[in-house]
């Protein structure tokens, strides 16, 4: 099993925690200044910790900090260049974390669906040892991507479910008023979402023929998507991506200048 250590147990870190226990392919020690942080991971990992330095002691150390306490940690991080740092933080590159210590240096832009093994991760960095993509293997899908896409990727599948959500919560709230019971509207609504995305990671057909596959001429359908096409939605769905994207550039535009 690979010997993993998790700093920082808030959503994600914890997400990612219970992702990995479910795979059954890692031992993982979880590192939190928070005992309630700590307690609830305490059942997926083999040892909870308040000290970096029995975190430093796996193959994979993963920082899954908030940006602005990076640094701090990494100060009082030791590792070695055997060993591998992964990254978690939004809009602090691979460079500032290499700055700051001796391991070879990963940064991933997962999601919380790491938690249900649903995880769509970017992965970036100079040598990503296998130990890591069987870590991203485990709990979802990946793909690894240049740095200088990382700002968009943390759009697209790091900001990406929140803005799924409120799609979901579109359709919900159409279904309530039509009639349909609140827990029905929301389970049809987000299983159709579901079942959607897996057929789209599938199939090798393109988007648009997939929609055409689902709109048979004249049926109900083909009268939704029209209203679609007329409108902005898709342009307000960019709109909401590049937004996201140019935050996480000026997040790292501030850890550039330190």
């Amino acid at each position: 099993m690979v010997q993993t250590s998790v700093i920082g147990c808030g959503n994600m870190g914890s997400a990612l925690i219970t992702g990995l226990h479910r795979s059954g392919n890692h031992t993982v020690t979880a590192c939190d200044l928070d005992p309630d942080a700590l307690e609830a991971v305490a059942d997926y990992v083999e040892h909870t910790t308040t000290d970096v330095s029995e975190a430093a002691e796996a193959d994979v150390v993963v920082v899954a900090v908030k940006p602005d306490i990076v640094g701090a940690v990494l100060d009082d991080l030791e590792l070695s260049s055997e060993q591998t740092l992964v990254s978690i933080a939004a809009g602090v590159s691979t460079d500032y974390v290499g700055a700051r210590t001796d391991a070879n240096v990963v940064r991933i832009m997962p999601n919380l669906a790491a938690e249900t093994g649903n995880m769509a991760a970017a992965v970036t960095g100079d040598d990503v040892p296998d130990d890591v993509l069987e870590l991203l293997d485990d709990v979802g899908e990946f793909a690894e991507v240049d740095e200088r896409q990382m700002d968009i990727a943390t759009a697209v599948n790091g900001s990406g479910p929140a803005f799924v959500f409120y799609l979901i919560q579109a359709i919900k709230e159409a279904g309530i008023d039509g009639g349909l019971a609140a827990d029905d509207a929301e389970t049809l609504a987000a299983q159709t979402f579901k079942g959607a995305a897996e057929t789209v990671l599938r199939s090798d057909e393109e988007l648009d023929d997939l929609i055409d596959a689902v709109c048979s001429p004249n049926g109900t359908t083909i009268e939704g998507m029209e209203v679609l096409w007329d409108s902005t939605a898709k342009e307000d769905v960019a709109a909401a991506v590049n937004a996201a994207e140019e935050r996480s550039g000026e997040l790292a535009a501030e850890f550039s200048d330190e």
